[in-house]
């Protein structure tokens, strides 16, 4: 890879990481009490679900792309909405017990990662059309997902800290969000 593939995965990179950003910004958020274990759990689950999707694609070729990317944004919707509805219902209903929030737990976490790395499972494939080095490409990938979500879930903790219990609806609505932008980005198209 030249310098020009490097800067231009690089910027795929903080791409496929926006959504990863937001979300570990509504965990971080979630007003649970903020460890750097926690913080590690959430990046890794993200970096890898980002780096590990464009080998997926890159292995599976254009068919089966083309068959879950008719449907991908409504799978993505539907988790984040679930999550966030989940976040929202629990700050209604004012439920303090921080295990009951915990969107950091490993099934929630990985289908939240799952859900904003669907997009990275076709990048894999243009990467094959490409001859790209997909090792170094998907380990910048997932670098640079790691890092973005680890500073997003730093920074909603300290958001959470100003907001107090508030910011457990606010990460409900922001996951919400999310996924209705995935959704209507997609329907644009």
């Amino acid at each position: 890879m030249n310098l020009f593939d490097i800067l231009s995965v690089v910027a795929i990179a903080f791409g496929l990481s926006a959504d990863c950003f937001a979300v570990a910004l509504g965990i971080g958020a979630s007003g649970r009490e903020f460890s750097w274990r926690h913080m590690l759990r959430v990046a890794l689950a993200f970096g890898l679900f980002q780096m590990g999707m464009p080998i997926i694609g890159w292995l599976a070729g254009q068919t089966v792309v083309q068959f879950v990317s008719s449907y991908d944004h409504w799978i993505a919707f539907a988790l984040l909405l679930f999550v966030g509805g989940r976040m929202i219902w629990e700050f209604i209903r004012g439920e303090q017990n921080p295990e009951s929030t915990d969107i950091s737990k490993w099934g929630t976490l990985l289908t939240l990662a799952l859900a904003t790395s669907i997009d990275a499972l076709a990048v894999g494939v243009s990467f094959a059309f490409l001859n790209m080095n997909i090792i170094l490409a998907c380990s910048i990938i997932g670098v640079v997902a790691f890092s973005v979500t680890a500073f997003s879930y730093w920074l909603g903790r300290r958001v959470s800290a100003l907001m107090g219990r508030w910011a457990q609806l606010a990460g409900g609505i922001i996951l919400i969000l999310i996924g209705l932008r995935i959704l209507l980005t997609h329907m644009a198209v």
